[in-house]
Protein backbone atom coordinates (compact mmCIF):
# COMPACT_ATOMS: atom_id res chain seq x y z
CA UNK A 1 0.00 0.00 0.00
CA UNK A 2 2.83 2.38 0.90
CA UNK A 3 4.52 1.52 -2.39
CA UNK A 4 1.31 2.41 -4.28
CA UNK A 5 1.01 5.75 -2.46
CA UNK A 6 4.65 6.54 -3.25
CA UNK A 7 4.09 5.73 -6.93
CA UNK A 8 0.99 7.95 -7.01
CA UNK A 9 2.86 10.79 -5.34
CA UNK A 10 5.71 10.43 -7.82
CA UNK A 11 3.27 10.43 -10.73
CA UNK A 12 1.58 13.55 -9.36
CA UNK A 13 4.93 15.31 -8.91
CA UNK A 14 5.94 14.45 -12.47
CA UNK A 15 2.63 15.82 -13.78
CA UNK A 16 3.07 19.05 -11.81
CA UNK A 17 6.64 19.39 -13.10
CA UNK A 18 5.48 18.77 -16.68
CA UNK A 19 2.68 21.34 -16.36
CA UNK A 20 5.15 23.86 -14.95
CA UNK A 21 7.61 23.30 -17.82
CA UNK A 22 4.81 23.53 -20.40
CA UNK A 23 3.51 26.77 -18.86
CA UNK A 24 7.02 28.23 -18.85
CA UNK A 25 7.49 27.28 -22.48
CA UNK A 26 4.19 28.92 -23.46
CA UNK A 27 5.33 32.09 -21.66
CA UNK A 28 8.55 31.97 -23.68
CA UNK A 29 6.60 31.55 -26.93
CA UNK A 30 4.39 34.53 -26.03
CA UNK A 31 7.46 36.73 -25.47
CA UNK A 32 8.87 35.48 -28.77
CA UNK A 33 5.56 36.29 -30.44
CA UNK A 34 5.70 39.80 -29.00
CA UNK A 35 9.21 40.26 -30.39
CA UNK A 36 8.12 39.13 -33.86
CA UNK A 37 5.06 41.41 -33.67
CA UNK A 38 7.38 44.36 -33.04
CA UNK A 39 9.62 43.33 -35.97
CA UNK A 40 6.55 43.01 -38.23
CA UNK A 41 5.39 46.47 -37.14
CA UNK A 42 8.83 47.95 -37.83
CA UNK A 43 8.90 46.35 -41.28
CA UNK A 44 5.38 47.60 -42.06
CA UNK A 45 6.46 51.16 -41.24
CA UNK A 46 9.86 51.09 -42.94
CA UNK A 47 9.45 48.84 -46.00
CA UNK A 48 8.82 51.85 -48.27
CA UNK A 49 11.92 53.76 -47.10
CA UNK A 50 14.31 52.70 -49.85
CA UNK A 51 16.13 56.07 -50.24
CA UNK A 52 15.91 55.72 -54.02
CA UNK A 53 17.24 52.17 -54.00
CA UNK A 54 15.51 48.99 -55.23
CA UNK A 55 12.13 48.17 -53.74
CA UNK A 56 10.86 44.88 -52.39
CA UNK A 57 9.38 44.01 -55.80
CA UNK A 58 12.78 44.57 -57.43
CA UNK A 59 14.64 42.33 -54.99
CA UNK A 60 12.35 39.51 -53.93
CA UNK A 61 11.78 36.28 -55.84
CA UNK A 62 8.25 35.03 -55.25
CA UNK A 63 9.01 31.48 -56.55
CA UNK A 64 11.92 31.25 -54.09
CA UNK A 65 9.77 32.43 -51.18
CA UNK A 66 6.99 30.03 -52.22
CA UNK A 67 9.50 27.17 -52.35
CA UNK A 68 10.70 28.04 -48.85
CA UNK A 69 7.10 28.10 -47.64
CA UNK A 70 6.29 24.68 -49.11
CA UNK A 71 9.45 23.19 -47.58
CA UNK A 72 8.64 24.59 -44.14
CA UNK A 73 4.99 23.48 -44.32
CA UNK A 74 6.14 19.98 -45.26
CA UNK A 75 8.58 19.98 -42.34
CA UNK A 76 5.72 20.91 -40.02
CA UNK A 77 3.76 17.93 -41.37
CA UNK A 78 6.66 15.49 -40.84
CA UNK A 79 7.16 16.97 -37.36
CA UNK A 80 3.52 16.20 -36.56
CA UNK A 81 3.89 12.62 -37.79
CA UNK A 82 7.02 12.28 -35.67
CA UNK A 83 5.10 13.44 -32.62
CA UNK A 84 2.37 10.86 -33.25
CA UNK A 85 5.05 8.16 -33.50
CA UNK A 86 6.64 9.40 -30.26
CA UNK A 87 3.37 9.11 -28.36
CA UNK A 88 2.98 5.56 -29.71
CA UNK A 89 6.51 4.70 -28.56
CA UNK A 90 7.80 3.93 -32.08
CA UNK A 91 11.46 4.93 -31.90
CA UNK A 92 12.41 4.18 -35.54
CA UNK A 93 9.49 6.17 -36.91
CA UNK A 94 10.42 9.06 -34.61
CA UNK A 95 13.95 9.03 -36.03
CA UNK A 96 12.65 8.90 -39.61
CA UNK A 97 10.02 11.64 -39.34
CA UNK A 98 12.04 14.02 -37.21
CA UNK A 99 15.08 13.24 -39.36
CA UNK A 100 13.08 14.36 -42.42
CA UNK A 101 12.06 17.47 -40.48
CA UNK A 102 15.74 18.20 -39.84
CA UNK A 103 16.65 17.78 -43.53
CA UNK A 104 13.77 20.00 -44.66
CA UNK A 105 14.77 22.61 -42.08
CA UNK A 106 18.32 22.57 -43.47
CA UNK A 107 16.96 22.99 -47.01
CA UNK A 108 14.87 25.97 -45.90
CA UNK A 109 17.84 27.53 -44.13
CA UNK A 110 20.02 26.96 -47.21
CA UNK A 111 17.54 28.82 -49.44
CA UNK A 112 17.28 31.68 -46.96
CA UNK A 113 21.07 31.90 -46.72
CA UNK A 114 21.35 31.94 -50.53
CA UNK A 115 18.88 34.83 -50.74
CA UNK A 116 20.80 36.81 -48.11
CA UNK A 117 24.13 36.05 -49.81
CA UNK A 118 22.82 37.25 -53.18
CA UNK A 119 21.53 40.50 -51.67
CA UNK A 120 24.83 41.16 -49.90
CA UNK A 121 26.86 40.29 -53.01
CA UNK A 122 24.81 42.82 -54.99
CA UNK A 123 25.44 45.47 -52.34
CA UNK A 124 21.97 45.33 -50.77
CA UNK A 125 23.08 45.07 -47.15
CA UNK A 126 21.17 45.97 -44.00
CA UNK A 127 23.05 49.30 -43.74
CA UNK A 128 21.87 50.62 -47.13
CA UNK A 129 18.43 51.85 -46.07
CA UNK A 130 15.62 51.38 -43.54
CA UNK A 131 13.77 48.91 -45.78
CA UNK A 132 16.69 46.48 -45.93
CA UNK A 133 17.48 46.94 -42.23
CA UNK A 134 13.93 45.97 -41.26
CA UNK A 135 13.92 43.08 -43.77
CA UNK A 136 17.16 41.56 -42.53
CA UNK A 137 16.09 42.03 -38.90
CA UNK A 138 12.74 40.27 -39.38
CA UNK A 139 13.72 37.43 -41.71
CA UNK A 140 17.14 37.01 -40.10
CA UNK A 141 15.61 36.63 -36.64
CA UNK A 142 13.35 33.90 -37.97
CA UNK A 143 16.38 32.22 -39.56
CA UNK A 144 18.23 32.30 -36.24
CA UNK A 145 15.24 30.62 -34.60
CA UNK A 146 15.26 27.93 -37.30
CA UNK A 147 18.98 27.40 -36.67
CA UNK A 148 18.44 27.00 -32.92
CA UNK A 149 15.53 24.64 -33.64
CA UNK A 150 17.76 22.49 -35.85
CA UNK A 151 20.46 22.31 -33.16
CA UNK A 152 17.82 21.36 -30.59
CA UNK A 153 16.37 18.76 -32.97
CA UNK A 154 19.78 17.27 -33.79
CA UNK A 155 20.73 16.89 -30.12
CA UNK A 156 17.33 15.41 -29.23
CA UNK A 157 17.50 12.86 -32.06
CA UNK A 158 20.97 11.83 -30.88
CA UNK A 159 19.53 11.16 -27.40
CA UNK A 160 16.58 9.21 -28.86
CA UNK A 161 18.99 7.14 -30.96
CA UNK A 162 21.25 6.38 -27.99
CA UNK A 163 18.74 6.01 -25.14
CA UNK A 164 15.40 5.30 -26.79
CA UNK A 165 12.03 6.79 -25.96
CA UNK A 166 10.69 7.41 -22.48
CA UNK A 167 8.11 9.78 -21.01
CA UNK A 168 10.73 12.48 -20.41
CA UNK A 169 11.95 12.32 -24.03
CA UNK A 170 8.40 12.44 -25.39
CA UNK A 171 7.81 15.63 -23.37
CA UNK A 172 10.98 17.13 -24.86
CA UNK A 173 9.82 16.21 -28.36
CA UNK A 174 6.42 17.78 -27.62
CA UNK A 175 8.08 21.09 -26.69
CA UNK A 176 10.30 20.91 -29.77
CA UNK A 177 7.28 20.19 -31.96
CA UNK A 178 5.43 23.17 -30.47
CA UNK A 179 8.44 25.42 -31.17
CA UNK A 180 8.72 24.19 -34.77
CA UNK A 181 5.02 24.74 -35.49
CA UNK A 182 5.33 28.23 -34.00
CA UNK A 183 8.16 29.04 -36.43
CA UNK A 184 6.04 27.71 -39.28
CA UNK A 185 3.20 30.06 -38.36
CA UNK A 186 5.59 33.01 -38.10
CA UNK A 187 6.96 32.19 -41.56
CA UNK A 188 3.46 32.15 -43.06
CA UNK A 189 3.06 35.73 -41.82
CA UNK A 190 6.50 36.63 -43.23
CA UNK A 191 5.60 35.11 -46.60
CA UNK A 192 2.30 36.99 -46.68
CA UNK A 193 3.41 40.37 -45.33
CA UNK A 194 6.92 40.57 -46.78
CA UNK A 195 6.99 38.56 -50.00
CA UNK A 196 3.43 38.12 -51.26
CA UNK A 197 2.45 41.70 -50.46
CA UNK A 198 5.30 42.97 -52.67
CA UNK A 199 3.67 41.46 -55.75
CA UNK A 200 -0.02 42.25 -55.20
Amino acid sequence: MAHMVTALEKSHEEKVATDRVMFGFWVYLMTDLLMFAILFAVYAVLHGNTMGGPSDRDLFSLPLALGETLILLTSSFTCGLGMIAARLGKKNQVLVWFGLTFVLGLMFLGLEFREFAEFIHEGHTLTVNAFLSSFFALVGTHGLHITSGLIWLGVTLAFVWARGLNAHMVRKLALLSLFWHFLDIVWIFIFTIVYLRAFV
